[in-house]
């Protein structure tokens, strides 16, 4: 008698038998497997002096969760493109560039502002408009998204 015939009825009889150790409570406490716990707060859109210029979205961002997130992707609804970008000051000049990722550390806040850390966004819709919003969606390594509302402000305000 061959063993192997045996082996997936021996597979099902032992998951059931674990399915039925889990009780309701530890079922409805865990977090969905494709949950993002990040919090985004103070999301602004700043947009560009100059029509066809870049704007830039500031934002802090909060790590609510157990693990680490590294953010390496925001896309925003009404800009042909965005980039995440740092700012570091290279000789006495302040310099920007894109940047690969940004990691937001178990429990920490990450601020993306002037002089740091952005998102640079880029061949934006007429219809993105001061006074209005758009959504900003934020891509983590390993490729799980979560999506926030972006206030959309005028160049000279405050940023």
């Amino acid at each position: 008698m061959k063993l192997t015939h045996l082996a997936p009825a021996a597979l099902t009889l032992t998951a059931l038998t674990l399915a039925g150790c889990s009780s309701p409570a530890e079922e409805t406490t865990a977090p969905a497997a494709d949950e993002v716990a990040l919090e985004v707060s103070n999301a602004r859109l700043m947009l560009p002096a100059v029509s066809g210029n870049p704007g830039a979205i500031y934002f802090d961002v909060e790590n609510t969760g157990d693990r680490n997130y590294a953010i390496r992707r925001a896309d925003v609804k009404g800009a042909g493109n965005a980039e995440l970008h740092g700012s570091l000051e290279v000789d006495g000049q302040m310099m920007m560039d894109s940047v690969g990722q940004v990691l937001v550390e178990s429990g920490g806040t990450q601020s993306f502002q002037p002089g740091g850390f952005h998102v640079m966004v880029f061949d934006l819709d007429p219809s993105v408009q001061a006074g209005t919003s758009t959504d900003m969606t934020l891509t983590v390594v390993g490729g799980k998204k979560k999506t926030f509302p972006v206030e959309v402000r005028a160049a000279g305000d405050e940023r």
